[in-house]
């Protein structure tokens, strides 16, 4: 069988009508690294990405339009494979979910779950997520804003690549209600310390833990596999948990 061609700039196959959202950028804080996807995963975008979809082009949107019903807003960059935003729209169903990823499998396994569950409270991008900020959601119109393993960008010379910088948290602090909550979480200690510098910077924060302090996880974040199995073999999380002033 003839495998499909990727898209050499995407690193999407050819024939799959469904891409990544992104305008031109000089540095971007991720790589759409070439995947194959289910055929279940396939599926999933033809059965509910109608129901679950939302485009960057289609520029600014209304929550209380969006789902139907007027509900906190809880926004999360790089969900991966999507489990865990799964788990919190199911937990929360009091709120309304949005989840912006760049890979299109991790995007087709959460909406193929959440189209079977029948959520109501989650709606994904499948884009650029400062793109999506910039454009499509209003200032001062989010409560809580989720940002879970990013990539760390390990290498000295890569570091300029990591999604959390100074204008990344303005823009951010921007898009939170007066009280909105902006949770980070990380695995990687550099990673964790750069973070708390640029949080710690910014005036219109509060640390929840106090200056300078890591927060104790969330009841709200669940753990992950890949984290509880860090946890056994001695690796540390960071959580980092602000209010907006």
């Amino acid at each position: 069988m003839q495998e499909d061609p990727i898209n050499e700039q995407t690193g999407e196959e050819e024939d799959f009508p469904y891409r990544t959202e992104f305008k031109k950028k000089s540095i971007r804080s991720y790589v759409i690294r070439a995947g194959r996807m289910t055929e279940g995963q396939r599926r999933a975008f033809d059965n509910y990405w109608g129901p679950y979809g939302l485009s960057l082009f289609d520029g600014s949107i209304d929550p209380k339009e969006v789902f139907g019903r007027e509900a906190p807003v809880v926004l999360e960059i790089g969900f991966g494979m999507g489990d865990s935003l799964l788990e919190m729209a199911k937990a929360e169903q009091d709120k309304d979910f949005i989840g912006i990823e760049v890979h299109p499998p991790g995007v087709g396994r959460l909406i193929n779950n959440a189209g079977k569950e029948e959520l109501k409270n989650l709606r994904v991008y499948m884009a650029d997520a400062v793109d999506v900020l910039n454009d499509c959601i209003a200032d001062g119109s989010l409560d809580r804003f989720q940002l879970y393993f990013p990539d760390p960008w390990h290498k000295k010379k890569h570091q300029k690549r990591r999604i959390v910088q100074p204008e990344f948290v303005k823009l951010l602090c921007n898009k939170l209600k007066p009280g909105g909550l902006m949770h980070m979480a990380t695995d990687w200690e550099n990673y964790a310390e750069q973070m708390l510098e640029v949080l710690e910077a910014e005036t219109m924060l509060e640390n929840t833990a106090g200056k300078g302090n890591y927060a104790p996880r969330p009841e709200f974040r669940p753990q992950t596999k890949f984290e509880r199995r860090g946890e056994r073999l001695g690796h540390g999380v960071w959580d980092l948990l602000y209010k907006k002033k």
